[in-house]
């Protein structure tokens, strides 16, 4: 087993790379857990190693998506603009649950407050728009990386934020045409599945968000970047 010095990282995301995440397979069967280190280490996901995870797209009343710029402390993709929230059911009994992707919902609700303060409920689990499912794999860099089965939300509300500054450096609400541009501007650093799911879904799913339920697909998973 590899040994990883975690010493030089910050102490509370290095607390979190405790967290136990649920390890699948291929078709997003519950094979196992593991911890978040274990599973963002690319020494195990070149071998294989896959786990659930999910993303939140919240926009607001003026159909404007609320976008992250992941703090500098993170492990995994500092410094990154990304989605609303993404992160990891874990292996408890409630994020568990599969019927109706309940635990994949916990867990967004969970992590919408943890890092965004948005109060949970402003964002009820029942409110939560599930899409599909996307499977990719992605270094960050020569140590860390993403393999995920990703549950992918939308969520639209109005909704209350006290940023935990750990977690997050920055928000913005963006319309699609200020998104594009953030895309066509090189000094701006977007995340692997953020990138992938603007260049697959996004925008068609953005023109039809006030008749999403259309567009929810519960069975297939989506391969993308390999």
């Amino acid at each position: 087993m590899q040994v990883v010095d975690l010493s030089t990282y910050d102490e509370e995301q290095v607390r979190l790379m405790g967290e136990m995440c649920i390890v699948v397979d291929e078709n997003d069967r519950r094979i196992g857990a593991a911890s978040k280190k274990t599973c963002h280490l690319m020494t195990n996901i070149k071998t294989g190693m896959l786990h659930r995870a999910f993303s939140v797209f919240l926009f607001d009343e003026q159909n404007r998506l609320l976008l992250q710029k992941r703090a500098s402390e993170k492990i995994t993709f500092p410094d990154m603009w990304t989605n609303t929230c993404c992160s990891h059911p874990l292996s408890t009994m409630l994020e568990l649950v599969e019927e109706n992707q309940v635990g994949a919902r916990v867990a967004a609700q969970r992590k919408l407050a943890h890092e965004l303060g948005i109060p949970p409920e402003q964002v009820p689990i029942e409110k939560l728009s599930y899409l599909t499912r996307i499977h990719y794999m992605a270094p960050s860099d020569g140590m860390w990386g993403e393999h995920e089965i990703d549950y992918i939300f939308f969520i639209k509300a109005d909704v209350n934020l006290e940023i935990n500054k750990n977690e997050v450096q920055e928000t913005k609400y963006v319309t699609p045409d200020e998104l594009r541009a953030m895309f066509s501007d090189n000094d701006v650093s977007m995340t692997p599945w953020f990138k992938l799911i603007c260049e697959t879904f996004l925008f068609k799913w953005w023109d039809n968000l006030d008749s999403i339920k259309q567009h929810e697909d519960k069975t297939t998973i989506h391969r993308l970047g390999f």
